[in-house]
């Protein structure tokens, strides 16, 4: 992986890394997908949109939005357990829905996956699917680019989260965190479609106020923040890339969460394969398991964040980095 030892982030046994990870090839997605689709052409039927994406979105937004008017006249407490043990599910499903729109993978049309995102945005409660796209194309093209992979955590996150306890709050607030990076680190000028997605999700929201009530918006972004950080939900955010094995840099999740995360923790085959959608990344590991069966994965993204916490070398500082310079663009999108 063209990794360089202790000056590659890589730490003294029992002791925290001070660097990042630093890789000097590309990452490893575009070459696996050459070496895949040459042995295995069929993946290729795979291409294309979920025809039940816009079903599946639909029926979310609508239980969501019925929850939080069901609840208008409910304690805090009890807007809080089931935000907890109920929304966090649903906006969190509709947080990766987003995430699989912004690959185009519900209308062969780009702009109407582009109108499905900002629907689906309305029960997070903040307008952002938008500007996800934007940052996490990126991701994809540059994965692990230094200045350019928002995904990374910044160098002040990495010095000021060393230690349990940090990184518990850290995990904790890890959506606020994901959410701003960006904002600091690497702000773009807002178009008209965020204009759009700001206009209709204020306007959502403040008729939510009007007609029921600042619990009813409450509970819609308590089910956002709380089922973003310390949720079994929120453990892909922590699988996905941080590394626990230098000579991996992203890991698969198999576990039964993916059945409402449109199969996320298929995050490896996502990679190699961005179009295709999440109803059928179980299928590339069935045609080509011999490039995905030796590589580390999950089956538990609680145990992540556990391993994340506790681990005394495990921190922000453990994610892979590279140049631009020594990188090619990952075209794949």
């Amino acid at each position: 992986m063209g990794l360089r030892g202790k000056e590659s982030g890589e730490a003294a046994e029992g002791v925290m890394a001070t660097d990042f990870f630093w890789s000097y090839t590309d990452e490893p997605h575009a070459s696996r997908r050459k070496q895949i689709l040459s042995q295995h052409p069929q993946i290729r039927q795979l291409f294309g949109p979920d025809p039940f994406a816009f079903l599946k979105i639909a029926a979310v937004v609508l239980l969501q939005l019925w929850t939080a008017t069901f609840l208008y006249n409910a304690t805090w407490l009890k807007i809080l357990m089931v935000a907890y043990f109920f929304g966090s599910f649903l906006n969190h499903n509709l947080f990766l829905a987003i995430h699989e729109l912004s690959h185009n993978l519900a209308f062969s049309t780009p702009v109407y996956n582009r109108w499905l995102g900002i629907f689906a945005n309305l029960p997070v409660g903040i307008p952002m699917s938008v500007t996800f796209q934007k940052y996490h194309l990126e991701h994809h093209r540059f994965q692990g680019v230094d200045g350019v992979d928002m995904d990374v955590p910044s160098l002040l996150e990495a010095k000021l989260v060393r230690n349990v306890f940090t990184k518990s709050i850290w995990v904790v607030l890890q959506l606020f965190f994901y959410a701003l990076r960006p904002l600091f680190l690497k702000p773009k000028p807002p178009g008209l479609w965020e204009f759009i997605n700001f206009t209709i999700q204020v306007a959502l929201d403040a008729a939510l106020v009007y007609f029921w009530g600042w619990k009813s918006l409450g509970y819609l972004i308590l089910s956002t923040f709380v089922g973003g950080g310390m949720h079994p939900m929120a453990g892909h955010f922590i699988s996905e890339h941080y590394v626990f094995n230098p000579d991996q840099e992203t890991y698969s999740y198999y576990g039964p969460l993916n059945l409402m995360t449109w199969s996320v923790g298929y995050h490896n085959e996502h990679h190699d394969f961005p179009r295709i959608p999440g109803s059928k990344l179980h299928k590339v590991k069935e045609i080509a398991p011999e490039f995905y069966d030796h590589l580390d994965s999950y089956r538990s993204w609680s145990q992540v964040i556990y391993m994340y916490i506790m681990g005394r070398t495990i921190g922000p500082f453990s994610r892979m980095k590279r140049n631009k310079s020594t990188t090619t663009t990952n075209k794949s999108e």
